[in-house]
């Protein structure tokens, strides 16, 4: 099964948390252009899978993600936010839209901080949000604003980080530390809906 392979090599790739997109891009802020959000969104991803992804994006004057390529594959990319001071892309497992779409409509009614995952968490408790029980993957690339270059679709100024979300995953059921440990994976958020295992690479 191809995503159950994936989640085996993610073993060997540096790993991190999604950052969060806001639902309205920065009035002064142009979103690239969709071929080019396409191209940037996907590069997270190992080749095989991108040209099946869904890429959600910007485009001027629309409030909120908008769907700029709907594709058939088992992942979901955001383009970088126009109005973010960094670049930073990520595509993670379908399974992992309905709660990764619903801090992004909690974030953009105001709700903030912690209290993001309180009512998450408290949805995923009732039923009323769906979260997978199984492994679920999410890819990341960050860097200084400007790191993707249209010419050669490549963005090298930005590193490479990744997750295995585990929902409930602990110290004990993975025999993994709950401290960073550069180099090795180790468990953020234990015990919680959105536990997951981060391979940090060395510094």
């Amino acid at each position: 099964m191809r995503t159950t392979n994936l989640l085996i090599g993610l073993a060997v790739v540096p790993c991190a948390l999604l950052a969060q997109a806001p639902a309205t891009p920065s009035a002064a802020a142009e979103p690239m252009p969709e071929a080019q959000q396409i191209a940037a969104a996907i590069l997270p991803l190992p080749k095989e899978f991108r040209d099946d992804a869904t890429v959600l994006g910007y485009r001027a004057k629309t409030p909120g993600l908008v769907t700029l390529k709907k594709g058939t594959g088992s992942f979901i990319c955001l383009a970088t936010d126009p109005a973010g001071h960094q670049f930073h892309v990520a595509c993670y497992h379908r399974s992992l839209e309905p709660f990764m779409a619903r801090g992004r409509a909690l974030r953009a009614s105001g709700t903030k901080g912690e209290q993001v995952d309180t009512v998450r968490f408290a949805e995923i408790k009732s039923g009323k949000l769906a979260f997978p029980k199984g492994p679920a993957a999410l890819y990341t690339l960050t860097g200084p604003a400007g790191s993707f270059d249209p010419a050669t679709g490549t963005a090298a100024a930005a590193k490479p980080l990744s997750v295995i979300y585990i929902s409930g995953a602990t110290p004990a059921s993975t025999g993994l530390t709950a401290q960073p440990i550069p180099g090795a994976p180790w468990i953020m958020y234990p015990g919680t809906p959105k536990a997951h295992i981060m391979l940090v690479p060395k510094m």
